[in-house]
């Protein structure tokens, strides 16, 4: 239905008014009527479209029609399809009657200018503003949605600023305004007429906060362009000139959703006319369009691997070099963050997740911050923030727990659940649940995971492990069959399986640990016979398999999806599980190469037997296993692989605005 305005008519003097174009005007055709008239007739010049709403009915009027009765209250509905050349250049003419005779009882005049006020932005996501037929007050999901998008502006295109880019009301490069979304605000008819109007364009009062809007009139230097809304400003009168039709603001976003923000920002650009000197100004036409922030999104191990990151620090000489060999396989650049930037915080994955945010015209990624601030806290903002590469953080008032390390914070590859498609996947977080009482991630973090709507998070139980992370009993691969991508689960029966497999061989003499100095080496007989080892490990594959049963249901996955990878766990219920060797689970994978950590397993025939099983396991897909020495540098620090490294991810070629929440 087009926008209605309701306009008062006067039989003492000739009424003016402006109709914009796609809007009707209800003229009140009773309200202005002689007393004692019964019926009207209406006439209006050739660029003005008449009809009449009588009994519910709507009948465009011909030249023919004479008279309609003022009774039960009819509606006279007026448009205009063309523009005007001069104000006031067409007109409305009502003449009233009484029961009897020819003569008018009284006249109304109505003297019209159609002129254009549209605010239109990227309605259409193709990257381009274009005009649209589409609701652009409504912001809508899918493959058939429409809605605009629009970018936090969280990097750092001048590298000698300090802060975000959505931090400074400024605009110092060409790079900063190509981050920002366009709204297009045209603006025809006769220019007295916008000379006499004023003309608004606004911003809800709870959206100040969200977003901020420049503008560089007719200028093309970024120098020249002015901070005209958000925060305290919550209106900006434009001015459109005799020759300019089109003023072209660039927005920026400051805040991505979250608890108390959707993600949707409405603008608004408003007609106001001031009907007598002294009087205040009313509006008569609003065109409103509704944009939504970007949310960040996470990239699963199953992504492509665009860069590696690893700490170097005092004892790790020989990992780092491992880990550089297997991103040179990969064909991957490696970033080595020195001692000076990590302070000898060796625990990367902890520290900081890469995900991106996307726009039809600009993707660019952003660098999630932890709130566990240790050694690596400055790391992000120095090193990795800066054009065109975002920063966002939340911090945990209440303090923060090992459960708000990043290893504690994955992402499956895309899944499809019960006919209900995740074609982002799903963020998985560890948590106490169900054992209440335990630690959990902060409630900052996870509200802010939950608010960006495109990867609905599932907690998983990490509470059992002395530090609590996802990323110890489970991590995913590429396959090329399926669905894309295995599951793999840390599993203390598959390896009580294959252990009992090498003793019944004859090997149960083996021991573990071989080559490591100061290390004890139990056999696989001593293994066999530790009751308190296993029935501690029985708990860990427990606390596993009700993470099973949940992934299969949060994922839609079956058995056949999942590969259990031998894993065994030491310590108590208190203090909680640690790997009792390198956990194989927590690895890196860049495509089809695996960085494993080295479990120094039993040799059977020369040959590592928990090595053995996990490429029996892997390579038939197609992947390649490297294991790596982490045991002295990472290991016996309570982590592993994965949790000393990082990757950025190529990000989905799916468009996060067709997803379907």
């Amino acid at each position: 239905m087009a926008q209605q305005r309701r306009v008062q008519l006067s039989t003492q003097r000739p009424t003016s008014t402006v109709c914009v174009l796609g809007t009707e005007l209800s003229l009140d055709v009773c309200g202005s009527a002689p007393k004692g008239a019964v019926s009207f007739h209406a006439q209006g010049t050739p660029g003005v479209r008449l009809w009449v709403v009588h009994d519910a009915q709507s009948v465009k009027l011909p030249s023919s029609v004479c008279r309609w009765p003022l009774a039960p209250g009819p509606e006279l509905l007026l448009a205009m399809d063309s523009l005007s050349k001069d104000v006031g250049d067409e007109k409305v003419r009502i003449s009233y009657f009484r029961e009897v005779g020819a003569v008018p009882a009284g006249r109304a005049l109505l003297y019209l200018t159609c002129v254009e006020v549209s605010l239109d932005a990227d309605v259409n996501r193709s990257g381009a503003v274009s005009r649209t037929l589409l609701d652009k007050t409504t912001w809508t999901w899918g493959p058939e949605g429409h809605g605009a998008v629009l970018l936090v502006n969280c990097d750092r295109d001048d590298p000698g600023a300090e802060g975000l880019d959505s931090q400074d009301s400024a605009v110092r490069s060409y790079d900063d305004l190509k981050d920002m979304s366009q709204l297009l605000l045209r603006t025809r008819g006769p220019h007295p007429i916008f000379a006499g109007h004023r003309l608004l364009l606004h911003v809800d009062f709870g959206d100040a906060d969200k977003v901020g809007v420049f503008y560089g009139g007719s200028s093309a230097a970024p120098g020249e362009f002015r901070h005209v809304l958000g925060g305290p400003k919550l209106a900006y009168s434009v001015r459109p000139g005799r020759h300019q039709h089109e003023s072209v603001f660039y927005v920026e976003g400051l805040a991505f959703p979250d608890v108390g923000f959707s993600g949707l920002v409405s603008f608004h650009a408003t007609l106001l006319e001031s009907p007598d000197k002294g009087l205040p100004e009313t509006p008569i036409f609003t065109d409103t369009v509704v944009l939504r922030v970007a949310p960040w999104i996470m990239t699963p191990n199953t992504a492509a691997p665009l860069e590696v990151f690893v700490c170097g620090v005092d004892d790790n000489e020989g990992f780092v070099a491992a880990v550089a060999a297997l991103a040179e396989r990969a064909q991957c650049p490696l970033t080595v963050c020195p001692p000076p930037q990590n302070r000898q915080d060796r625990w990367i994955q902890d520290e900081l997740e890469f995900g991106y945010i996307q726009a039809p015209h600009k993707t660019f990624p952003v660098v999630f911050d932890s709130p566990r601030d240790r050694g690596l806290k400055d790391f992000p903002v120095r090193s990795i923030l800066g054009p065109d590469f975002g920063y966002v953080a939340r911090q945990a008032p209440e303090g923060a727990s090992s459960l708000d390390s990043f290893g504690n914070l994955e992402v499956s590859p895309p899944v499809t659940v019960r006919g209900k498609e995740y074609p982002l996947g799903r963020i998985l977080i560890g948590s106490s649940f169900p054992r209440l009482g335990g630690r959990r991630m902060a409630k900052a973090v996870r509200d802010f995971l939950v608010a960006q709507k495109v990867q609905a998070p599932v907690e998983l139980f990490s509470d059992w492990l002395q530090v609590g992370h996802v990323d110890e009993f489970l991590t995913f691969v590429p396959a090329p069959d399926r669905k894309g991508f295995r599951l793999l689960l840390a599993s203390p029966s598959a390896c009580y399986q294959l252990l009992r497999e090498k003793q019944e061989e004859g090997f149960g003499e083996a021991a573990m640990f071989q080559g490591l100095e100061k290390v004890p080496k139990p056999t696989i007989n001593e293994i066999l016979a530790n009751e308190g080892l296993r029935r501690f490990n029985d708990y860990a594959q427990s606390c596993i398999s009700w993470n099973r049963d949940i992934l299969k249901r949060a994922l839609g996955l079956a058995e056949p999806d999942i590969l259990d990878i031998p894993q065994l766990f030491q310590g108590d219920v208190a203090s909680g599980a640690e790997a009792f060797f390198p956990d194989m689970v927590n690895m890196l994978v860049l495509g089809r190469h695996l960085g494993i950590p080295k479990p120094f397993g039993p040799a059977v025939g020369g040959r590592c037997c928990l090595e053995q099983r996990v490429r029996e396991l892997l390579e038939p897909l197609g992947l390649s296993c490297t294991f790596i020495d982490d045991f002295f540098s990472y290991h016996v620090l309570a982590g592993d692989v994965h949790c000393g490294t990082n990757v950025r991810r190529k990000p989905f070629a799916f468009k996060w605005w067709h997803v379907v929440p």
